[in-house]
């Protein structure tokens, strides 16, 4: 597989992988005592081969804590065997890293446990939305990753990029798109609420979900590929069999850099930032380890690191970065983005997939 797919799968199916510098944090004499050890909830398949040679090496050099990395499933299965090990008591993992949205359902069951933050000084550098709160307020998890889907163009059809997701609409590119198959991972909802409705909020209301749905079945005609496998809208991207659409950027971006004649803009009305959280397990025991796990995970060095070396877009703050201005565009944009209603995945899952089968994809 080369490094163009390689970072495709594990950027969507795994939520983000890393290798991390010889950052060492002080860590209190207790914690580098022996036996003191973590089970962490990582993905399977080149996400975990990273992780197991990268990062929990210069984690445990760094605090004297063992990782034992534990292969998860994609999707909610991992939530599913998260939640009916906890009720007998059992983790399968300490800490996991888990979507929004499974990140919203674990809380109604209060499968997380909530984070101190007092033991994770490094959470001020976070940007306020990677810091997952129970309605109480409480910590739910701490943002780990985020990665952006932009609007992206083949350079040989498109002399000029575009500049707002209207382009979409435009009778100009009749089949010439290709698109997320799926409302809960294209976040086309969110797109045409910001790009014609003012922003997310006219969400809000059912009237609302279904004046959007209205607009975005609009765009039907000009969609040539409505895709579930991300390799097979990359190749006819990259081809120009259909020369535009919603991608990944870290991975436009590098297809680029290879000498493919592809592009990603940041349109005016914001790329789309989707991200992953790590979170604790309310039957672990070891909440001191985890605590110092994310903390680490949480310095700016380590956030550099991984947008060198994956391409996640950081979770810190920029000013606290060492990041050039060119190596923060390849991952990132400082254009406000647009949030996916995670809300909304969670309380109307069944009636949106509906809807979204009957007026866009069906």
């Amino acid at each position: 597989m080369d490094t163009f797919l390689k970072t495709s799968v594990s950027r969507r199916t795994v939520l983000g992988a890393g290798v991390l510098g010889a950052a060492v944090l002080a860590m209190p004499n207790i914690l580098r005592a022996q036996d003191k050890s973590l089970k962490v909830g990582v993905y399977g398949g080149y996400f975990k081969d990273s992780f197991d040679k990268n990062i929990f090496p210069e984690f445990t050099k760094a605090t004297g804590i063992a990782i034992e990395s534990v292969a998860e499933p994609t999707g909610e299965a991992w939530l599913v065997q998260l939640e009916q090990a906890a009720k007998a008591g059992a983790a399968p993992a300490d800490v996991s890293m888990m979507s929004q949205v499974a990140m919203l359902k674990g809380q109604t069951t209060k499968l997380w446990t909530p984070l101190d933050l007092a033991k994770i000084p490094n959470s001020k550098n976070l940007i306020d939305r990677f810091v997952n709160k129970y309605p109480d307020g409480s910590i739910a998890g701490i943002g780990a990753v985020s990665w952006y889907i932009t609007l992206v163009t083949n350079t040989d059809v498109y002399k000029e990029a575009p500049t707002s997701w209207a382009a979409f609409w435009d009778k100009a590119n009749a089949d010439k798109l290709g698109l997320l198959a799926l409302v809960s991972n294209s976040f086309l909802l969110e797109v045409t609420a910001k790009t014609f409705f003012g922003s997310t909020n006219a969400l809000d209301t059912e009237e609302g979900l279904l004046k959007a749905f209205d607009k975005l079945a609009e765009v039907k005609p000009n969609v040539r590929l409505w895709y579930r496998d991300e390799a097979q809208f990359e190749q006819s991207l990259k081809s120009g069999e259909i020369p535009m659409g919603q991608y990944y950027h870290d991975v436009t971006g590098l297809a680029a850099s290879e000498g493919h004649p592809v592009r990603s803009t940041f349109p005016k009305e914001g790329g789309v930032q989707d991200s992953g959280c790590w979170a604790l397990s309310r039957a672990s025991k070891k909440v001191d380890e985890a605590h110092i796990f994310i903390d680490y995970m949480s310095q700016p060095a380590i956030q550099a690191t991984l947008s060198r070396k994956v391409g996640t877009s950081p979770t810190v703050k920029r000013e606290l970065l060492d990041l050039s201005d060119k190596e923060f565009a390849a991952v990132s944009s400082d254009i406000e983005p647009i949030i996916p209603r995670y809300d909304l995945y969670t309380t109307k899952s069944d009636w949106l997939n509906q809807k979204w089968t009957e007026l866009i994809v069906g």
